[in-house]
């Protein structure tokens, strides 16, 4: 098939881009897959597998969609096409629902109403290979600190009470966006923004993931990434993540003692187990394969949802027991 992927963003992301990455990596599968790919995305996109074209804001979306297209696959807003197309609800939505969305967990369908859903995937050749056998003596949060719904302070509160080092990447120590918060822990270390290498090192030397999220989690690449460094994730059941997180790879809880007490004892995980786990099934060729089965459908003219539910009206501060 011919596909067109579109983002407004440039491609390939350089620092942080959890949606760009993805968008990428899927581009080079279904590449590989031996699909031709065209990506309409941000001024300066480059690629050697896809043909680029550089999304112009000021003319219409139409207009600049080859006529050889078989199918739009839209990670940006939506606009009108003459096309077949899907599109990807990458966060989460009070509607209204297009009848052609795929959401990126089975939760985050059913929230929506609907049952289209692909998991993300990620080209773990891009990354690191991790020393799954070096020394790992602290933990980690990683996500946008700034959202409450992240839930930093509970990682922080966790980690504290189980007397144990947390690094956490994507948030500062100084927070004026949550309520001006300074937090003084000596336990803690605030990396803010970080990109791959940082990333890396940091998560290559954690003992697991912190992850208490008062929300439905969409997805979490956090979680994926986590896992691929050989980290066992200790979170709560909201959202994407009692499909993401076995029994073999972490403890979902709703309550900071029990979490505590798994974060105590996280040496009883295998790190081997969880970089396999995370290697084997969130990997961008079966995210591919998954989203080119949702492609034939629409180009054969039929919706991905006939109907569609009811939305969750709540999609924040969800129950944790302190």
């Amino acid at each position: 098939m011919n596909i067109l992927l579109y983002i407004r963003a440039t491609l390939p992301v350089t620092n942080y881009g959890g949606t760009e990455r993805v968008v990428w990596d899927l581009a080079q599968a279904l590449h590989n897959l031996n699909h031709q790919v065209t990506l309409l995305a941000g001024v300066g996109t480059k690629s050697d597998f896809a043909r680029v074209i550089e999304y112009d804001p000021a003319l219409p979306f139409d207009q600049q969609v080859p006529d050889d297209i078989d199918v739009v696959h839209f990670h940006s807003a939506f606009e009108p096409t003459r096309k077949p197309y899907v599109l990807t609800q990458h966060g989460n939505s009070d509607g209204p629902i297009d009848p052609n969305t795929i959401f990126v967990s089975s939760q985050h369908a059913q929230n929506h109403g609907a049952s289209a859903f692909v998991h993300n995937g990620l080209n773990w050749d891009n990354y690191v290979r991790p020393d799954l056998s070096a020394r790992r003596e602290r933990m980690h949060f990683l996500g946008k600190a700034a959202w409450r719904v992240k839930n930093v302070q509970g990682a922080i509160d966790i980690t504290r009470k189980a007397k144990v080092g947390l690094d956490v990447m994507g948030g500062h120590r100084l927070n004026f966006k949550m309520g001006f918060r300074f937090t003084l822990d000596r336990h803690v270390r605030f990396w803010g923004m970080v990109d791959d290498k940082v990333k890396a090192r940091v998560m290559s030397q954690s003992a697991g993931l912190v992850f208490p999220v008062t929300w439905h989690e969409p997805f979490g690449l956090a979680i994926t990434e986590s896992l691929y460094f050989g980290c066992p994730v200790f979170a709560t059941p909201y959202g994407s993540l009692p499909e993401l997180v076995t029994r073999d790879v972490g403890v979902l809880s709703a309550n900071e003692a029990e979490l505590v007490t798994a974060v105590s004892d996280a040496a009883q995980f295998d790190t081997q187990r969880c970089h396999d786990y995370a290697r084997d099934v969130f990997d961008a060729m079966t995210m591919a394969k998954a989203y080119a089965g949702y492609y034939e459908q629409v180009a054969n003219g039929k919706p991905l949802h006939q109907d569609l539910g009811a939305i969750i009206t709540d999609f924040k501060r969800l129950p944790y027991q302190r």
